[in-house]
């Protein structure tokens, strides 16, 4: 029945897919983290940016954002990212252009995440002397990332379908590989359940692991 796989690196479809996810993944919570401290900062310029940031990104298209990767910055600006070969490049600019778009909705957690957290305890961090960065690293942010792990699971999960639209640029992930095999195959229903079960293998996990870790590293309140 499947004997139309033969021939094809479904596996190496998706482990091309599992490394945009997993770098795209610390890249957005990086820069995401950053993002939502400039919200909360006092500086209204940094505020001003963070905010612009995320409302102007969450409404432009997935799409739009891996495409101007490449003709954008590689095509016009050439922009390589430290790469020579065709390949990597892409594959530099789609874990970018996932990074750009992913952190707004991270950020947007977070920032839910540090609503959470008693003013109390921020102004009495403030009054032992402790600067803005410090009250976000040792008081805000450990209790912000508690209470949130499951809005990040679910960005994550989505970040990991997401990087089917990396095919758009020609990085040979998982849906890139589905495509050329349902124009060179006839077997459309089972290749799609193919493809199907694999990003479910690689989701669901995700999905409760960080549930359970939700639960051991909920916030007592």
């Amino acid at each position: 029945m499947f004997d139309f796989l033969e021939g094809y690196d479904l596996l190496g479809a998706f482990w091309v897919t599992v490394q945009l996810a997993v770098y795209s993944a610390l890249g957005s919570l990086i820069w995401g983290t950053l993002l939502a401290g400039m919200k909360v900062s006092p500086v209204p310029l940094m505020r001003g940016f963070a905010t612009a940031y995320v409302n102007v990104v969450r409404n432009i298209p997935l799409t739009v954002i891996i495409v101007f990767s490449s003709l954008g910055l590689f095509q016009t600006l050439n922009i390589s990212l430290g790469a020579s070969d065709f390949k990597d490049i892409n594959f530099r600019l789609a874990v970018l252009a996932l990074i750009a778009y992913t952190s707004a909705f991270v950020c947007e957690a977070l920032r839910a995440g540090i609503n959470t957290v008693p003013v109390g305890q921020a102004e009495a961090a403030r009054a032992l002397g402790l600067s803005f960065t410090q009250v976000l690293r040792l008081i805000v942010f450990p209790q912000a990332f508690r209470s949130v792990v499951n809005p990040l699971a679910n960005v994550l999960i989505a970040l990991t379908k997401n990087t089917t639209v990396a095919a758009a640029i020609g990085v040979a992930e998982a849906a890139y590989l589905m495509k050329g095999m349902i124009e060179a195959e006839a077997q459309l229903i089972l290749i799609s359940a193919v493809f199907a079960f694999g990003f479910v293998c690689l989701t669901l996990p995700t999905g409760l692991i960080l549930g359970w870790v939700s639960k051991k590293v909920a916030v007592k309140r």
